[in-house]
């Protein structure tokens, strides 16, 4: 399985653009049951109260249940185990509460609001939260973003929330004690949001292959003197909110600092890195400017030998593999035996949970005894880095689904079903990836890497 000698570099057909260009809408049904899997996680955890805390780069865990992210202010959403809920927002966002999928009482904020936005005669906060039904001896949860795995501190009393939020809720209830970080009921093992119905598949969906359809088009367009400027713009479609920073970077990158496309124009020989990605899903492409190894710069003429075919046949070994009920130490251990972090210099999660941000958690890690389970949305995003050679990716999006959920979807959404269909044909016939029977790709290009990127007909495969 570790042997190289099994990936090729050659003609490939590449595969079709797919997206449907139609975003698919939560159903009432599923936030719904959203907010009943919130309901019964809190009562299972024993928290009398969940404070779900949103800003606009951190507000997922707000938006599975109310619908949208606060835009450019914060906000708390205050959930009791009875149902009752209570939505605390600033200037600009209170009138979004009446168009809420959740039904909440709305409570003005100004503290949310733009510096130097009028306060008025405002209560304090404080105030405002003990209008929300924080109450002395409660038991509150605190829901920020961020799944803390310090082996070092206590993670349940770190929080990824402001402290003029904490200390409000701290002076409360009286007893610092009785507030825990509750982010474990959204994400991590056996979070509320690591696994998706039939209706939520179908709405990543959508974001997952337009992403993948944007960098096709981008790969297709990469030519000398070209701009990162019109690559940026070829990998951003429809108005649509990026989960990242949208890459298109050509040479050097960061120079004074910089994270965007610019005007600088693509030449022969450099390295680029590009990446987009929607909700449901991201697309990333790493290598060079050229047509064949000869074109490469001295230092790096061994690339595709040396970190390209190790790192696909990694990418390989992980979508043959990866299924429900595996333990994620187990996946974690096989990435590592064929594509060892001491070599190749990998740091973070060999793959990745993704929903409505990037990177949700992930149940793959060292020692992981989370369980693979049927409904995860994953990235295959393993990287590589080698000194003196550009890096390479192949980042893309799958779903993991046991026979129960597949039969789901093939009668809900015959549609999606035959997409994912001819996908997994691509990939089987064209690249040669036998992909696990649980393993649905959410888009076309899953496993399509070129790594000579003015070369449009070859590709990698086994």
């Amino acid at each position: 399985m570790n042997k190289l000698n099994r990936v090729n570099y050659k003609i490939i057909k590449e595969p079709k653009l797919d997206c449907t260009n139609k975003p698919v809408m939560l159903s009432d049904e599923t936030m719904k049951q959203r907010f009943q899997n919130v309901i019964h996680k809190m009562k299972e955890k024993d928290i009398d109260t969940l404070v779900v805390y949103a800003d606009l780069e951190h507000g997922s865990n707000f938006e599975y249940l109310t619908g949208f992210l606060p835009r450019f202010e914060e906000a708390l959403l205050v959930v009791h185990q009875s149902g009752k809920s209570f939505m605390l927002m600033g200037n600009e966002n209170l009138n979004k509460v009446s168009k809420a999928r959740l039904n909440a009482e709305a409570i003005h904020v100004p503290h949310f609001s733009l510096p130097n936005q009028p306060m008025g005669k405002n209560k304090s906060i404080k105030e405002l939260l003990s209008h929300a039904g924080i109450m002395k001896d409660s038991k509150v949860g605190i829901a920020g973003w961020k799944k803390f795995t310090s082996v070092s501190e206590n993670n349940e009393q770190l929080y990824d929330v402001p402290y003029f939020i904490i200390k409000a809720i701290i002076d409360l209830v009286g007893d610092e004690k009785k507030i825990s970080n509750a982010i474990n009921i959204f994400i991590g093992d056996g979070g509320v949001r690591c696994k998706n119905n039939v209706n939520e598949i179908e709405h990543y969906e959508f974001g997952a292959s337009l992403a993948s359809d944007c960098m096709l088009k981008t790969m297709n367009k990469i030519d000398l003197g070209i701009s990162e400027l019109v690559l940026g713009d070829t990998l951003n479609a429809f108005g649509q909110r990026n989960s990242v920073v949208t890459i298109a970077a050509s040479g050097p990158r960061f120079l004074n600092a910089n994270i965007y496309p610019t005007d600088k124009c693509i030449a022969e020989g450099e390295t680029i890195s590009m990446t987009v990605g929607y909700k449901g899903g991201l697309s990333s492409r790493a290598g060079y400017i050229v047509n064949d190894e000869q074109s490469l710069p001295d230092n790096c003429k061994d690339y595709l030998d040396v970190l390209v075919k190790p790192y696909y046949n990694a990418i390989a070994v992980w979508l043959e593999n990866i299924h429900c009920g595996m333990v994620g130490k187990d996946l974690y251990q096989l990435i590592e035996d064929v594509l060892p972090k001491s070599k190749y210099n990998w740091t973070l999660c060999p793959g990745h949970l993704g929903a409505d941000e990037e990177w949700l958690s992930s149940p793959i890690y060292e020692k992981s005894e989370e369980q693979i389970v049927s409904g995860m949305i994953f990235q295959t995003d393993i990287i590589p880095s080698l000194s003196g050679y550009a890096g390479t990716s192949v980042e893309s999006t799958i779903l993991v689904a046991d026979q129960k959920l597949q039969d789901e979807i093939k009668n809900a959404c015959p549609e999606m079903w035959a997409r994912m269909m001819q996908r997994k044909e691509y990939i089987e016939n064209e690249l040669n990836i036998q992909l696990n029977k649980d393993v649905l790709p959410m888009c076309s290009t899953v496993a399509y890497l070129r790594p000579f990127l003015l070369n449009k007909e070859k590709a990698m495969s086994l």
